[in-house]
């Protein structure tokens, strides 16, 4: 009899390797159990996609729930995938593939294969579920699961080729996909932070659920030997849609992603949400709390960044609303748009998980995406365990039931966007009490400190300043001046202004600096939302 463990082992496993064009040796240390092979190519995925979109959606088989929920957040840490049956462990390729196990937060099961051969010889086997893969405790529920109940995602590992004792490859990753249709990579500052979704329906739509379709199935390419790039396919299923994904990710400097999706509508979508990012952010310095945690800082991204069609950069400092907003910035052709986090001093935040590591990521669209509108969701929260800002292209024209879309774009992991305005930048938003010192201050006035950093500014002759150009959508200015942060830096330079508004509806402000006929600086934008009773929101 045959141990499970030494399945790909036995010379019936490599035969069956061997007549796919396979050298046995490439899967067969990494000791996983494979279902029969299918013909596989991303053109039939894509039909496949097309099909389910026209029949009624069906949810995914899942294993018994009653077990599932035992499976809580304490006994889901107590599984730990067994490195020695991931995917590649011993190649061919840099990058191993290890999995998630499911339990009361990932219930959803998903079916992983692994991709042979090339062309109309490619072939696609199941990677079948087996409890010894993972080490857990004799007691975890986990193991009163069904066989084959399936995986809740996966994580591709750091090289193996790599120096292990900086990086050892079996406690380290770079990306990882797991729940709905979310992933997420690291940046060059090895951290994971904000998230990535496949498609966002529905987000914050007044009167309708947000919906969550699944990445059901995922492909695994078998990788070139040596190679820092991995493929891998999907297979997304929900109620409203169906499609069908490529990824080709290149671990380098972060973590690059180029992304080609074919999408089919089973229904009309309100808010239809294309490259998706959500992140978290709950304080900054732009409006500081009354003591409600310790830290200054506490946020995944700091703002947004637009470069629009028209070749304009934009920056909108995120928020932490009093209630749920929806910003949109119109456009045609985007050049690309991003969750950033600029703010990358460490005494900004005084956290050991080091928020300001975090990765920025950034959306570059690979061919005209027409007229819409990056759209801006900010949900309010009280801690930081929730992800409540999400930033997306909206299409301008009507997402309805029986349409099609074929999309692809680049997805950059880095500490930065990758194509930065050579104007000076934004780098601080602070708001106060607006007025003078030793004066009674005013109701219903707001004071704004922007700061702003760049070669521009470095370049400007002694003595002369630059001037504030700034417009709010109501409410009048006064106290309008631009100086020099006085710490020595060069280019280092903030505009102040008091602004006055009645009422408590959000204000929409707009700044930005020139010398004469010349632009200086991106344009911040901000979306101001009145205090009450002296006190800000």
């Amino acid at each position: 009899m045959i141990n499970r463990r030494d399945f790909l082992t036995s010379a019936t496993a490599a035969a069956a390797l061997s007549a796919l064009g396979i050298p046995p040796a490439a899967i067969a240390a990494d000791r996983i159990k494979l279902g029969n092979a299918r013909d596989f190519s991303f053109d039939d995925l894509i039909a496949r996609a097309r099909t389910l979109a026209q029949t009624a959606y069906k949810a995914q088989a899942a294993a018994p729930r009653e077990i599932l929920e035992k499976i809580d957040y304490e006994a889901h840490g107590k599984i730990k995938f067994d490195t020695g049956h991931a995917l590649f462990a011993n190649g061919p390729g840099q990058f191993a593939v290890t999995f998630f196990h499911l339990g009361r937060f990932f219930q959803s099961p998903v079916h992983m294969h692994v991709v042979t051969g090339n062309g109309a010889a490619a072939k696609a086997r199941e990677i079948v579920y087996d409890e010894s893969y993972f080490d857990m405790p004799a007691d975890s529920p986990a193991r009163q699961l069904p066989k084959g109940s399936g995986f809740a995602g996966f994580r591709f590992q750091e090289s193996r080729s790599g120096d292990q004792s900086k990086l050892d490859w079996r406690k380290n990753d770079w990306v990882a996909f797991l729940g709905a249709s979310y992933f997420r990579a690291i940046g060059d500052l090895y951290q994971y932070g904000l998230s990535a979704r496949g498609i966002a329906i529905d987000v914050a739509q007044a009167g309708k659920a947000e919906e969550f379709p699944n990445f059901t199935h995922f492909y695994f390419e078998t990788p070139a030997e040596g190679s820092n790039t991995v493929t891998l396919y999907a297979l997304l299923d929900g109620p409203s849609i169906a499609g069908a994904y490529k990824f080709v990710m290149t671990r380098s400097t972060g973590v690059i992603m180029d992304i080609d999706t074919a999408l089919f509508l089973r229904r009309d979508i309100a808010r239809f949400g294309i490259a998706p990012l959500t992140s978290m952010y709950w304080f900054s310095e732009t409006v500081k709390g009354t003591g409600a945690d310790w830290r200054p800082e506490v946020h995944d991204s700091d703002g947004l960044a637009i470069w629009n069609g028209a070749g304009e950069h934009l920056w909108r400092p995120l928020n932490n609303p009093p209630r749920t907003t929806a910003s949109a910035f119109g456009d045609n052709n985007p050049r690309g748009f991003g969750l950033l986090q600029r703010d990358r001093n460490f005494d900004h935040y005084q956290d050991g998980v080091r928020y300001e590591d975090r990765p920025s990521l950034w959306v570059e669209p690979q061919q005209g995406w027409g007229e819409g509108a990056v759209q801006l969701i900010e949900i309010p929260t009280d801690d930081e365990i929730h992800d409540n800002v999400v930033a997306m292209w909206v299409p301008h024209a009507p997402a309805v039931a029986g349409n099609s879309y074929r999309l692809s774009y680049r997805l950059h992991w880095l500490h930065d966007e990758p194509f930065p305005t050579p104007l000076a930048r934004c780098v601080a938003t602070r708001l106060g009490n607006g007025g003078q010192p030793g004066q009674a201050r005013p109701q219903n006035v707001r004071k704004f400190m922007v700061e702003f950093k760049g070669a521009p500014l470095e370049q400007l002759p002694f003595g002369v300043k630059p001037e504030a150009v700034l417009s709010a959508s109501r409410g009048s200015f006064s106290y309008v001046f631009t100086e020099a942060v006085p710490n020595g830096v060069a280019g280092h330079w903030r505009a102040q202004f008091d602004l006055t508004v009645d009422g408590d509806a959000p204000t929409e402000i707009r700044l930005y600096l020139r010398l004469k006929d010349k632009t200086l600086s991106e344009t911040w934008l901000y979306q101001y939302f009145p205090f009450k009773t002296g006190k800000p929101y």
